[in-house]
């Protein structure tokens, strides 16, 4: 049995993006028996210790109280805190067990806090994950040695897109790089909802049987470019909607846009919605946008399309790996919201289309984007040297 050390910055219960999905479901997927899995993550406002399926996962750092501002502001210092904390937590676990690796999620702190490791025990072999999807600028100028030294101390790195292998080498990577896409559970999100259940969330929303949905799920931030849609909605007809899941430090510049625009009857912020309920909203919906301005993969997409919902995306980053424009989905331009309309009123209007690039999409994505599959090759990355 071989163990490894896990980097990652924020972890499950309450805080999960697609990096902490692909985790949990990699990890879940791997027996005790071949590796154990351990874990170093921002405390928060969680315990400092639990196991999570099959990682055990030590927290570092004081936990947050009070309200949400007093925790935004608390953020960005916990997360430079975060590295020596996680560094000097593992040097401690390392002594205990002996680690076969580390293994930190992105090149960002959880890296910074694996290369302190390393410092201390340089034989101990480093598996990198990167999964960026945003925030390449700061990694330039006066920060671009520190970023580089991620990647050219990493022993083996693993991307989720051609994109970010190419990155990856632009900071001077010269480890093996092997390409492996973030999955899906298809057996999740392919699983239909009964009409009465769709009827009962597109009714709490505030939405009729004849409006046609548009569903997005992403943290509310610039790079996933929600205010790109709010601009399209004002430009389509009244019976068009927008079901926004997520939550992020622009929600209130995008309720200001939404009221500015005067299309508070058409707009709903859901807010955080579990990764366990994502596949009803999205059954529950018509079409899916993200008309991102930077991408590294987008799991969100490959749900959508396992869903069954018609994805229409920006050809940025990692993207075209998996979007074909009028095969798998379609393609806007980016900032530009007459193109998003002109995208959604194309799938409104052309039912053939539509069906076509549905049943392309989920079939793509039964195929190579399994989580079964992804979990087997992470495997062999992580226990290969």
């Amino acid at each position: 049995m071989r163990r490894i050390l896990i980097f990652s910055l924020v972890y499950y219960p309450r805080y999960i993006g697609g990096a902490e999905v692909a985790v949990k479901e990699i990890t879940d997927r791997i027996s005790d028996a071949d590796i154990q899995f351990d874990m170093i993550t921002l405390r928060k406002h969680a315990s400092a210790f639990e196991r999570i399926g099959n990682v055990n996962v030590y927290r570092v750092g004081m936990p947050w109280f009070g309200t949400n501002s007093h925790s935004s502001k608390l953020f960005p210092l916990s997360k430079i805190l975060f590295i020596p904390l996680a560094a000097l937590k593992a040097i401690s676990l390392h002594r205990k067990q002996k680690y076969d690796s580390v293994w930190p999620i992105m090149a960002s702190y959880g890296g910074f806090a694996a290369v302190l490791f390393r410092m201390m025990y340089p034989g101990v072999p480093m598996v990198l994950t990167v999964q960026e999807g945003d925030n390449f600028e700061r990694r330039q100028g006066a920060f671009r040695p520190f970023f580089k030294k991620i990647f050219t101390s990493a022993t083996r790195i693993q991307v989720i897109s051609q994109y970010l292998a190419e990155w990856a080498r632009s900071f001077g990577a010269t480890a093996p790089i092997e390409v492996i896409p973030n999955g899906v559970d298809c057996e999740k999100f392919t699983q239909p909802i009964t009409i009465i259940r769709k009827g009962e969330i597109r009714t709490a929303a505030g939405f009729s049987e004849t409006d046609v949905v548009l569903v997005t799920a992403s943290r509310l931030v610039h790079k996933n470019a929600v205010d790109t849609i709010i601009a399209a909605l004002a430009l389509l007809p009244q019976n068009y909607k927008l079901l926004i899941l997520g939550t992020g430090v622009d929600e209130q510049a995008l309720r200001n846009q939404v009221q500015s625009l005067k299309l508070e009857s058409r707009v709903v912020f859901k807010g955080f919605i579990s990764h366990d309920l994502l596949p009803e909203y999205l059954h529950a919906s018509d079409i899916f946008i993200r008309p991102s301005r930077t991408e590294g993969l987008g799991n969100s997409f490959l749900e959508a399309m396992a869903a069954g919902i018609p994805v229409i995306a920006t050809p940025v980053g990692g993207i075209p790996d998996f979007l074909t424009d009028g095969q798998t989905g379609l393609f806007c331009e980016v900032d530009n919201p007459q193109s998003v309309a002109q995208k959604v009123e194309k799938l409104t209007k052309d039912t053939e289309s539509r069906e076509y690039i549905i049943t392309n999409a989920r079939t793509m994505v039964q195929q190579k984007y399994d989580w079964d599959a992804v979990a087997g090759k992470m495997k062999n990355v992580l226990i290969t040297h």
